[in-house]
């Protein structure tokens, strides 16, 4: 979640339906996508409105085995589940004001949450576990956003945008494993100023972190095989005059990878710029689900999208 002016606290989040998040320059008339677009997109690139009216969307995951896909609304307090055909109907109230949701190898859904500042997972029967919500000792900032890896680790992001400066118990904005059964998360780099998506290549050998402060680039990191991070360096630059800092990232099957920015932005998996998706609004998050794992469905602002794609995405856990 970036470029948002934070305009109250989660407990007068929980208690008033207003819409307490600023939302950035409108982005419906901006032209840029990219002619290159033909290479990766389907049905000429357009952009299909699903669901709209909501505050921030964000978070979204496909649900394979039930059809849906489940996406956070954080102002709102709310996770919705949408599926095609139908509407977004409120899959889980309060949601601790869940931004990043991502499903662990069990299918259980694993929540990013802002307003209690930890970790947590919602099992298939909706009984819910909390998995992580302190380090050394102190709170976490606020988790952002998670990926699982094979293993059954999770990695998350926990920059500080779901709190007050006076709030903030950890002094670095850490990029963490968590092992599964354990509570005490690792922290693996922690020289981030706004860490936020993240996302592995498709072997799981490279995990990519965007940084949403104004160094406007997403790191690249090798995962060793005892899940540390080493080699970071800058994988990709987002150069643009409109707004958006790098937020969530999804990669396909042949490794290109896909950013929420100003538009979707598309690199190679050598970091070659392959092109921009234009999206009606600022998205924040991507997803991609359907039968064929062709639909990409995006989060942006007060709607969920969605593009077609000619290749297939990453499967979630």
């Amino acid at each position: 979640m970036d470029q948002i002016e934070r305009m109250a606290s989660h407990e007068e989040l929980r208690d008033s339906e207003e819409v307490l998040y600023h939302l950035p320059l409108s982005y419906h008339d901006v032209n840029i996508l990219s002619d290159r677009k033909s290479s990766f997109l389907l049905d000429g690139g357009k952009v299909k409105n699903l669901s709209t009216g909501y505050k921030f969307t964000e978070g979204p995951v496909w649900d394979a085995s039930e059809g849906c896909l489940l996406f956070s609304d954080i102002p709102a307090n709310r996770i919705y589940r949408w599926t095609p055909g139908g509407s977004a109907k409120i899959f889980r109230e309060p949601s601790g004001n869940s931004n990043g949701l991502t499903l662990d190898m069990s299918r259980s859904l694993i929540t990013c949450e802002h307003g209690t500042r930890r970790i947590g997972k919602v099992e298939r029967d909706g009984n819910y576990t909390v998995l992580a919500e302190t380090y050394g000792g102190r709170r976490l900032n606020s988790p952002n956003d998670a990926v699982v890896k094979s293993d059954g680790s999770i990695y998350f992001t926990d920059p500080p945008y779901g709190i007050k400066p006076e709030e903030q118990e950890l002094l670095s904005q850490g990029v963490y494993r968590l092992e599964a059964g354990k509570k005490e998360p690792t922290l693996l780099v922690d020289d981030f100023e706004r860490p936020n998506g993240l996302t592995f290549s498709p072997d799981e050998r490279t995990l990519y972190i965007a940084d949403s402060s104004d160094r406007r680039h997403v790191r690249a990191f090798n995962v060793e095989n005892d899940g540390t991070l080493t080699d970071g360096r800058v994988f990709a630059e987002i150069r643009s005059e409109l707004p958006g800092n790098p937020d969530g990232m999804k990669v396909d099957v042949e490794g290109n990878l896909y950013v929420a920015t100003a538009g979707i932005w598309v690199f190679s998996e050598e970091g070659k710029h392959l092109g921009i998706i234009k999206i009606p609004e600022i998205p924040a998050n991507l997803a991609w689900g359907g039968k064929d794992w062709k639909t990409l469905y995006i989060t942006a602002r007060t709607s969920l999208y969605c593009v077609k794609t000619k290749v297939e995405g990453m499967y979630s856990a």
